[in-house]
Formats: structure tokens, sequence, C-alpha cells
């Protein structure tokens, strides 16, 4: 797998964004952290080969992929066969097992659909979020516009930060930040995911 990767980044494009993006939001463990900002950091350091804006538009665009195909395949194969392949040899390969499926469906369970968009932000969730969707038969366009919304705001704050980087951090380095900095957005989107779940709560209960 780390052979695979080294050669999308030696042939870093549009469409090797969209693709290891798509397989990021199913079960396969590459994290978007290793797939955005470098592409950001080229597009500005770069020979004009790469444009941030459709740095970030194909990152969404493969997350929205990766998570149609979660979705679908919870949403007509059910929950027996999802748990059995969590349970799998593959599934364990893919980092996947029956406690991470059930964290996320009850995490889904207790927040409702919102939970699609806030998921996209939360570390250990966010590429697993859109199976309870599928099981649950969540409404397609409300499922694509949530994901849509959470993928895009996640590409967008990783992207700004490999086009940040890019002034001040030698690209030997890159990841190494990229990874530090990355941990402490995901404890803000945490905190985040908090507020607006707080938020909306307190709505429902105003109503």
């Amino acid at each position: 797998m780390s052979s695979f990767i080294a050669w999308c980044y030696e042939h870093l494009n549009y469409w090797t964004i969209t693709f290891l993006m798509t397989l990021e939001s199913t079960v396969i463990p590459i994290p978007s952290e290793l797939v955005v900002p470098p592409a950001a950091y080229r597009a500005a350091n770069g020979d004009g080969s790469l444009n941030v804006l459709l740095v970030i538009l194909c990152a969404t665009l493969g997350a929205n992929i990766g998570a149609l195909i979660n979705y679908t395949a919870a949403r007509y194969l059910g929950r027996p066969v999802i748990y059995a392949f969590a349970n799998s040899t593959f599934g364990h390969m893919c980092l996947l097992n029956e406690e991470k499926v059930k964290h996320t469906e009850n995490y889904f369970i207790r927040h409702g659909a919102v939970a699609t968009l806030i998921g996209r932000l939360v570390p250990g969730i966010r590429h697993l979020i859109s199976i309870p969707a599928g099981l649950a038969k969540m409404k397609l366009s409300h499922f694509i516009l949530y994901t849509t919304i959470g993928a895009g705001l996640w590409n967008i704050i990783l992207a700004a930060m490999g086009y940040a980087l890019a002034s001040v951090v030698p690209e030997d380095q890159l990841m190494d930040t990229v990874t530090r900095y990355s941990h402490q957005i995901g404890y803000a989107m945490i905190g985040l995911a908090v507020v607006v779940i707080a938020y909306f709560i307190y709505k429902a209960k105003k109503k």
C-alpha cells in the first residue's frame, strides 16, 4: 500500500486526487491528510499543473463517490453483511471491526441526519458515517447534500493548510507538520461538532 501511495504522489494530478479520496472515503485506510495538503502544497509551489480550487473540488468529488459506495452497500446489503465484512480478515486489514461500525451507527442514531454532515469532520468517524446512513435508508438527496458540505469543509481546511505551509515548510517536512496540525484540527472539529449538536438539540427542545 505504501508503494502504491508513493506512486500516486509521484503522479499527483486531479485523477489521482479523486481516486485516492474515493478510497479514503470507503474503508481503505488512506487518510485525507496524506492527499489534500500535498496537492495544495504543489498547487502553491508547482508549475501550474494543479489549481488549489480544483484540488478541493476533486477531493470532495472523490469523497462523495466513496461515501456513496458505502451508503449503497449498507442500504442494499443490510446490517448482517456489513458487520460480517467488518469482522472478516479483509475488514481487519482495512482497520475495520464490529466495534468501530457499531460506534459509528450509535453516533448516527443519537444525532440523526445531521450526523452525516458533522461526522465528516470527526476523526475516526469521517469515513464510516455513510454506513449507518445507508442502513437507516436516509434520503439520498439529503445524504449527498450533507456529505458534500461536510467533506467540502474538511478539504478546504486541509487545502488551506497545505497551501499556507508551502511558503514556510520544506517539502520533506510537510507530512510531519500536517500530521501534527491535523490532530489539533481534529480536536477542534470535535469541539465544533459538540457545539452544533447542542444547538440542534436546543432548537428541537424549544419546538
